[in-house]
């Protein structure tokens, strides 16, 4: 718990670099995994894009099945202490990818990177705990357009790097900018954490139970879910749509880079003045205009004809990733109460790293299986699922201002 009043804004800005980074580190190495596994030994084509896809899944696999295990930590501890371990931490294992002798190698660092991440959770976790209840959705919004633009920039930034550098120095450019955003953590975030006593700190299922509408809760965690398969289901074969669409297309990686990254820079540029809007308007029926939004640009993009018309839905797309996101967490923060703030974050982004491994999965199964456009639509769907579903979940909300203070 917090005692007294800490600068939340310094705050806010030192986490927003460090979930940048984390961000990017996650995803920067997609563009030349596949070739760094070839430069490792692995020399079959297939083999090497196998490993590429198992090395970028497990890190957010392993990050997301222990996030309640450091979620429950950092309410023992607190959150400052859990950034700096997972800081601390990605430093070494992200710089050390680029001394690795075999694939095997790197997998452990990938598989190891995700064990000991959390530090987006906690930044999350601790400046919705500091916050003014009026502007947490203006916080939350521009925290979150820190990971949102890290892993969405991350592929366009790490291919540069690469292209400059080498693949191996951009593992060790990484590592060094994580560990600058550690130090960072160490010495300009401060939290003003009182331990629990012993005996005192609430199991998760008496969080739930003092969280008056745990069907809300639920909606929101699947909601974050939906948002990383809609955002990530089109990354495994965008090289390969974008070429079916313009066949005769110049720099064909470079822009889908661009297209893939479209989402984050809108997102990046809209969420603060969204989160708000959101403060003002009510962040569960900014989320219901973002579910909509979202759907009604995602669909058509299995229609276009042209890589431009692509790039430009993906443009406005990250405007709903930048109303649902800070909304998401801001309804999070009010309907938790504080002494479990964490391990609720930490259960979302559990739900955002499996969104991350699942959409890559089913967009590149529907689209081996039927077609691009297939994979398109089928994504869709589960964004209209997610409308309905909160439709269901927020109709109290939509005839009484609310059970979780939003007026």
């Amino acid at each position: 718990m917090q005692t007294k009043t800490v600068n939340w804004k310094r705050n806010l800005l030192i986490c927003w670099f460090g979930t940048f980074f984390t961000g990017a580190s996650f995803s920067l190495v997609m563009p030349f995994m596949p070739l760094y596994i070839e430069d490792l030994g692995i020399k079959s084509v297939s083999q090497a894009t196998f490993y590429a896809g198992l090395a970028l899944s497990l890190t957010a696999l392993a990050s997301g099945l222990v996030a309640p295990l450091w979620g429950r930590l950092a309410d023992t501890y607190g959150r400052k202490p859990m950034m700096v371990r997972a800081g601390a931490i990605m430093t070494l294992t992200m710089g050390g990818l680029a001394f690795v002798p075999n694939v095997y190698f790197l997998l452990l660092l990938r598989i190891l990177n995700g064990l000991f991440s959390g530090f987006i959770p906690n930044a999350t976790a601790l400046i919705a705990s500091q916050v003014p209840k009026g502007k947490s959705g203006y916080a939350l919004g521009t925290l979150s357009t820190g990971m949102i633009a890290g892993s969405l920039v991350g592929p366009s930034l790490g291919g540069l790097i690469a292209e400059i550098f080498g693949m191996r120095n951009v593992f060790l450019i990484t590592g060094s900018v994580l560990l600058v955003a550690t130090l960072l953590t160490i010495f300009l975030v401060h939290e003003d954490f009182v331990p629990p006593k012993k005996g005192e700190l609430l199991s998760t299922k008496d969080i739930l139970a003092k969280i008056p509408n745990k069907q809300i809760l639920f909606g929101l965690f699947v909601t974050t879910f939906i948002l990383q398969i809609a955002t990530q289901s089109i990354e495994p074969f965008v090289t390969l749509y974008i070429r079916y669409l313009s066949p005769s297309i110049p720099n064909l990686m470079f822009i889908s880079g661009v297209i893939v990254s479209a989402v984050g820079f809108s997102a990046m540029l809209s969420s603060s003045t969204l989160g708000r809007i959101g403060d003002r308007l009510g962040n569960h029926r900014l989320i219901l205009i973002g579910l909509v939004w979202s759907f009604a640009i995602y669909l058509p993009m299995a229609f276009v004809s042209n890589a431009w018309q692509l790039g430009i839905l993906r443009f406005l797309l990250g405007f709903g990733t930048g109303a649902l996101m800070p909304s998401v967490n801001s309804l999070l923060s009010k309907i938790t109460p504080k002494e479990g703030i964490s391990r609720i974050f930490a259960f979302n982004q559990m739900a955002a790293n499996l969104g991350m491994v699942t959409g890559p999965m089913i967009g590149s199964a529907v689209a081996g299986a039927i077609s691009f456009r297939a994979a398109i639509i089928v994504t869709g769907s589960f964004v209209l699922i997610n409308i309905l579903w909160s439709f269901i979940n927020f109709r109290k909300y939509l005839r009484k201002r609310s059970i979780v203070n939003e007026g």
